[in-house]
């Protein structure tokens, strides 16, 4: 046999990917990856009234633009993230890509799973709930990594995102959009 790998062929693959894996929608993709933390935080309509490393209570806005996000309840924001502090906080953000994910985790004081609830425009996401929310918009964080909460079908709108946490000890990181 030649040089090369026993069984491999010399034709290329090709790979299709859907549900979890598809790559993100580019050409409907108008928010940009989001940072909670101060260090690196961008269009956030509740900083302006931040008290930064230590508990504050941040109320929800009533409106928000586009790729416009902000806190609710008390959080302590600190460089990389923030972490909540009682139950009944979260984040809203308005934004425009089909899908919606978030890095967050068990803060390190305690909690081993956080319950969560998703709506979009304000009510359960039904078919549009990501892999790690059911219909009803029910979830858990359980480890700090990458959650899909939203995946969409088209049309792809302005839409508004809430995720409330329903005990405090969490910790949020950042946005992304696919």
């Amino acid at each position: 046999m030649e040089s090369g790998a026993v069984g491999v062929g010399a034709e290329s693959a090709t790979i299709h990917a859907d549900g979890f894996e598809a790559a993100a929608d580019w050409s409907d993709l108008l928010t940009p990856e989001t940072y909670v933390g101060y260090d690196r935080a961008e269009n956030v309509a509740s900083y302006n009234e931040a008290t930064f490393d230590t508990p504050h209570e941040y109320a929800r806005p009533s409106r928000l633009s586009l790729n416009e996000w902000s806190l609710f309840g008390e959080w302590t924001v600190m460089g990389e993230a923030a972490e909540l502090n009682r139950s009944g906080g979260g984040v809203v953000y308005r934004f425009h890509a089909r899908d919606v994910h978030l890095v967050m985790g068990t803060a390190a004081s305690g909690a081993t799973s956080v319950p969560f609830r998703v709506r979009i425009d304000g009510e359960p996401p039904g078919a549009a709930h990501g892999v790690d929310v059911d219909e009803q918009g029910l979830g858990a964080v359980t480890e700090r990594r990458l959650y899909q909460l939203i995946r969409q079908t088209t049309p792809i709108a302005d839409r508004d995102f809430e995720i409330e946490f329903l005990d405090p000890r969490v910790q949020v990181f950042s946005f992304t959009f696919g």
